[in-house]
């Protein structure tokens, strides 16, 4: 069976520069491997940014665009959050868009109090997964990693789960990054999924300093490659789909799973 050919794209980010940005990407896929999916980092158009002016407002259109164009060009579904305007707040949105143009997408669930994001930002309450050539893919957005709950995987009476990989698009800062590296491992291993983290480098307007460590961790919880640090990083790999099946068969632990419903 063919592999899923997932690439990761570990880079800094233009502090409030989509045009900037977009052109970057642009140049880093063109030199991608053929892959059937692309992720990038976090608010991959602004960095971290809470600043409610225009450009934001309107910004979110044109990276969906671009989104499109960069999807149908590289036959891959591009991955990635923006930061979108549709409410008194601002919405942390991971958008999934595919060569055809379908465009799916997933709110940050949990704000950074710490930080104060929620006073900024307006959380979503709506998981999705997403069945794509094959795979079936659950986005989750940076600060989502520390809730285990919210990322549970499903098993169904007739033996199927619900997710094969969770996603992870990241601002994670450098001070807390042996917390993104262990978190990542664990979600992997209670799952029993692959899970992919993608991070970005450099420093951004609020003077952050992000260290990358974007990951991709296979369904036992072996790390199967992790990204330069701090430097740039865009690697291609294809995942052998017969691994979930292997690792779940040999290590049924999902029938001992507590069952449980989210009540919110």
């Amino acid at each position: 069976m063919k592999g899923f050919r997932l690439t990761l794209v570990q880079t800094d980010i233009l502090w409030e520069d989509p045009e900037g940005n977009f052109k970057k990407y642009d140049h880093i896929l063109d030199a991608c491997d053929s892959s059937d999916l692309i992720v990038l980092p976090e608010m991959f158009s602004s960095g971290f940014s809470t600043n409610p002016s225009a450009y934001i407002k309107e910004s979110h259109i044109r990276g969906v665009e671009w989104m499109k164009a960069a999807a149908q060009k590289t036959n891959a579904a591009i991955c990635g959050s923006l930061i979108v305007c549709e409410t008194e707040k601002l919405v942390n949105r991971l958008f999934f868009v595919t060569p055809e143009a379908e465009v799916f997408h997933y709110d940050k669930k949990h704000l950074f109090s710490m930080g104060g994001e929620g006073e900024f930002f307006t959380g979503g309450n709506n998981n999705i997964t997403i069945d794509y050539r094959g795979m079936r893919i659950r986005p989750q957005i940076c600060y989502d990693l520390r809730f285990p709950v919210w990322n549970r995987n499903t098993k169904y009476s007739d033996g199927s789960f619900e997710y094969d990989m969770l996603v992870f698009v990241a601002n994670w800062p450098e001070k807390r990054v042996t917390h993104w590296e262990k978190l990542l491992q664990a979600r992997a291993i209670e799952n029993q999924a692959w899970v992919c983290g993608v991070n970005r480098i450099g420093r951004d307007g609020s003077g952050h300093d992000y260290s990358g460590s974007s990951m991709l961790v296979d369904p036992a919880g072996v790390i199967v490659a992790s990204g330069i640090n701090k430097q740039e990083w865009v690697h291609t790999f294809s995942i052998d789909r017969s691994v979930i099946h292997e690792v779940k068969d040999r290590l049924p632990f999902s029938s001992d799973w507590d069952s449980f419903k989210l009540i919110d």
